[in-house]
Order: C-alpha cells, then sequence, then structure tokens
C-alpha cells in the first residue's frame, strides 16, 4: 500500500493507491489492514455513507479493489456527544493525547444511563480534555473499563479511536493488571479465607434477584479472582480481613460476589452483603463498598512501553483500618 502524501482535499480526507500485492482483497479488508485507528465497522459505514470512493466512485464493502485505482476516504467532523460537558472536579493521575488516568472518587458513576442522566465521569472528561479526537465517530471519551459507583480508585479512559481499540484489545486479551484493595467481613461458618487463595467459577445473572450476579450458575462466562490477605481483624463476635485482588477477568461486580459468595462479603456492600457486615461497631462500617483499584498496569498504545498508574488509598478506607485494628484489640 502506497499512501499519496499529496495535501489533503478537504479536512478528513485521505486518498490512498492501491499496489499490486493488493489486488482482489475487498474494499473493506483492504481499509482495516492500511487504515489505523480506525474498527472494520466504522471503516464498512463509512462506505455506506458514500464517504469512501474508488477513483471517484462509490461501490460496496464487498468490491474487489484493483492494482493503480485511488481509493479516498472522506472522515465526517466527529459529531458532539449526546452527554453534555459538566464542570466536575477530577483527579486525574496522568493525561497525554491518547489516553488520561483517574483516580474516581467513590460515588462517582462512570457513565450516564438510566437514572443517572448527568453528574457522571464521562459529563466531567467532556468538559476537563480539550483534545479528543472521537471514539467511532463521537466526540466522547472511549470507555475501556468500568468501576462501580461505589468502588474508588484508577481509571484509565481512551481519547481517539486508535487508543480505544488498543486497550480494548488488552483488557478482551486479558493482559491488563489490576489490583485491588479490600475490607470484607467473615460470615458466621464460613472456611477461613488462605493467605493466598484463587476463585475460578461460571459467572452470570443472579437466577433470582436480577440486580445481582452469581458465581453460583450452571451456565455463563468464566471468572477468575486471585487474593492474597495482608491482614486479619478478630474480635469477639466478628471477623475482618485486609485484602488484596487481582482481577483476570473483569465481570461486573466481580470481585463482590466471589467474595460474598465465598462468605467473606466487602464491608459496606448492601447489596451483597446484607445483614452480615452490619455485625461490626456502627463507626467501623463505611458508606459504600470498601473497594479501592489502587492499580492498573498495561502497553500505552502509542509508545508501547509498558506503564502503571497507582492511586492512594482514600481516606475513609485508612480510617476503616485504623478502626478495624483498634476495635480488634
Amino acid at each position: 500500500m502506497n499512501e499519496n502524501h499529496q495535501p489533503a482535499k478537504a479536512a478528513g480526507t485521505r486518498v490512498i493507491k492501491v499496489d499490486p500485492e493488493s489486488e482482489g482483497q475487498r474494499l473493506d479488508v483492504f481499509l482495516a489492514a492500511n487504515i489505523s485507528g480506525h474498527s472494520r465497522s466504522h471503516l464498512k459505514r463509512l462506505i455506506e455513507e458514500n464517504r469512501v470512493l474508488v477513483d471517484g466512485v462509490s461501490v460496496r464493502a464487498s468490491r474487489k479493489i484493483r492494482a493503480g485505482e485511488s481509493i479516498t476516504v472522506i472522515e465526517p467532523e466527529p459529531r458532539p456527544a449526546e452527554p453534555l460537558a459538566e464542570d466536575i472536579p477530577l483527579n486525574v493521575i496522568h493525561e497525554d493525547r491518547d489516553l488520561i488516568v483517574i483516580d474516581k472518587r467513590a460515588g462517582l458513576v462512570v457513565h450516564p444511563a438510566p437514572g443517572n442522566p448527568d453528574g457522571t465521569l464521562v459529563n466531567a472528561l467532556l468538559n476537563h480534555c480539550t483534545d479528543l479526537s472521537g471514539v467511532g465517530g463521537v466526540l466522547r471519551p472511549g470507555i475501556v473499563h468500568r468501576l462501580d459507583r461505589g468502588t474508588s480508585g484508577v481509571l484509565v479512559v481512551s481519547k481517539n479511536d486508535r487508543s480505544h481499540r488498543h486497550l480494548s484489545t488488552q483488557f478482551q486479551k486479558h493482559r491488563v493488571d489490576k489490583c485491588y484493595l479490600a475490607f470484607a467481613a467473615r460470615r458466621p461458618g464460613a472456611r477461613a479465607l488462605a493467605d493466598h487463595d484463587r476463585f475460578d467459577t461460571l459467572y452470570g445473572r443472579h437466577p433470582v434477584h436480577r440486580k445481582r450476579f452469581s458465581s453460583r450458575v450452571e451456565s455463563g462466562k468464566r471468572a477468575v479472582t486471585e487474593i492474597s490477605v495482608l491482614g486479619r481483624f478478630n474480635a469477639e463476635d466478628w471477623q475482618a480481613v485486609k485484602l488484596e485482588i487481582k482481577l483476570v477477568t473483569g465481570r461486573t461486580h466481580q470481585i463482590r460476589v466471589h467474595l460474598s459468595d465465598a462468605g467473606h462479603p466487602l464491608l459496606g456492600d448492601k447489596l451483597y452483603g446484607g445483614r452480615v457486615t452490619r455485625m461490626l461497631p456502627r463507626h467501623v462500617l463505611p458508606d459504600r463498598p470498601a473497594l479501592h483499584a489502587r492499580s492498573i498496569a498495561f502497553v500505552h498504545p502509542a509508545s508501547g512501553e509498558r506503564v502503571s498508574f497507582e492511586a492512594p488509598v482514600p481516606l475513609d478506607l485508612t480510617r476503616l483500618e485504623e478502626a478495624l485494628r483498634s476495635a480488634s484489640r
């Protein structure tokens, strides 16, 4: 493939010359192989919108290309995102032209949804980021993973299609290292967690409670969680643990479910903890699940280097640990 480096005819327009080796390929396959930063579905949509011309003529995605033909790709201006930009304070750990890493506070919803149409991380990013180049043809930040509303900690967001595709692939192939800090209570009769433990289960919707997930399902996706006990707190009528947790897979509520199903729900987790976490003194309990995304490591989509970022332990969990230590003496 030889790309014509003459000045573009219009903003977002590029011209590609078909080389002999590419003759006979489908148009959409050829474009996907030779234009980085765009998914095949996005390129196919451009073809359907007559924004891809072969020697000046619009054709189908299945059209077989010939050597010497000129393919013109006309990118539309990114459409404004539907969520509105809002001036919401953000704790930025790192930012460059390809991505931004945020230390998300507990209570902040990541993405607009029914019940949370605004006041989200996406609304904040639309206000903060002045260099979004568009993801999927829309001016929006690319959410490649999420944290539950009550979970604090490090979260990476892409700024463009190339970064979004690169990071999404790493998450899909489990090449992203995510480490969490958590505090959990032990249900009466539950086995004590080993110093190092691993949950490898099927995972899916709870058969009865549709807002919950479960690892006790007959069919579903695989979920793998690895834990290490960093500290144990024992009182006369309750026990708790401080945990380091590494996610091998990233299912919704995965940490909360695996720990709860093992008899050790997160402190403060009203959905999966119920009455168990209320066994502890009221002043000890946090008002959200005691879970913090402490660090993340991945290959940077632009530099190709492996990078890592860490979010400091928030004050409420620091105070929680102090209260557990004091109450267990």
